[in-house]
């Protein structure tokens, strides 16, 4: 009997996560790391979209319904990029991508374009095979990230400051030299004033004070197994309409206690179901 359990928990749990996408991953940049000679550009906070040739994919590999329009003269080898507006829109962002039925509001969208998956080559060659395409097969809605030649540790250091400046979220910093590669690796960092990570929510606390019959704080379980309150970066909408139980919420945090609890945790936005 147990045998049989769990033969049955591979195969759903096989079943569950057999839609996932082989995504390249960023590490996260912690100073040390030899990167003269790097690209570097924006870390744009959109959603990810991934073409494999026909369609267009969420990171977990549902569809994307994007309008017929907004897909035209769209290549047949494989894209991945950001769907898109402008910086500090997220939630907009989210409500246009995701909706099942898309609207006139993708007309917002840009599809930002940073990599060219499984082609041959470095990555400077991977890109300008779509730099190629695009420039005999026009769309207005797509954008190829510009990147720059990094310098030294405080060359990034200094662009991620003047992209903080102008409301941005982070840096992405990539080895131009590997062909391509799929999953988490070292050879593409995410630079970042703070790290952000996300919680699903197990309970929802009740404030007191100012905050009495509202929420307080809201206990979220993270990846690893933790449990934590998190009080902080909630506005009084969002303490009158927090997330419901099981949902999961990006916050922003600096470092860990040694109970591996995260420091200073900040809420930043509810993560709406792909």
């Amino acid at each position: 009997m147990s045998r049989f359990i769990l033969i049955f928990t591979l195969i759903f749990t096989t079943t569950l996560t057999s839609n996932a996408l082989p995504l390249q991953k960023p590490k996260s940049y912690e100073g040390y790391e030899k990167i003269n000679g790097w690209y570097m550009s924006e870390k744009l906070d959109g959603i990810r979209g991934y073409w494999n040739g026909k369609e267009l994919l969420s990171k977990n590999g549902n569809p994307i319904y994007a309008p017929k329009w907004f897909l035209k003269n769209f290549p047949p080898f494989k894209l991945d990029g950001e769907l898109w507006t402008k910086r500090g829109n997220f939630e907009n962002i989210q409500s246009i991508v995701l909706d099942k039925n898309p609207s006139a509001k993708w007309k917002q969208i840009t599809y930002n374009i940073f990599e060219v998956p499984n082609q041959n080559g470095n990555f400077k060659l991977r890109l300008q095979k779509a730099k190629n395409w695009f420039a005999k097969h026009k769309n207005p809605h797509v954008n190829i990230i510009k990147q720059i030649v990094n310098k030294d540790r405080y060359h990034v250091e200094n662009f991620l400051k003047e992209i903080e400046k102008i409301g941005g979220e982070g840096v992405i910093i990539k080895n131009p030299k590997p062909l391509y590669f799929s999953g988490r690796s070292a050879h593409i960092l995410k630079v970042k004033s703070f790290k952000d990570m996300e919680g699903t929510v197990i309970a929802i606390n009740p404030g007191k004070g100012k905050f009495k019959n509202i929420m307080g704080s809201l206990s979220l379980k993270l990846a690893n197994g933790v449990v934590f309150k998190l009080g902080g970066g909630f506005s009084l909408r969002d303490r009158k309409n927090p997330p419901k139980i099981g949902r999961k919420v990006t916050f922003k945090y600096y470092g860990f206690t040694k109970n591996k609890k995260p420091k200073f945790a900040s809420f930043m936005r509810v993560r709406k179901k792909e």
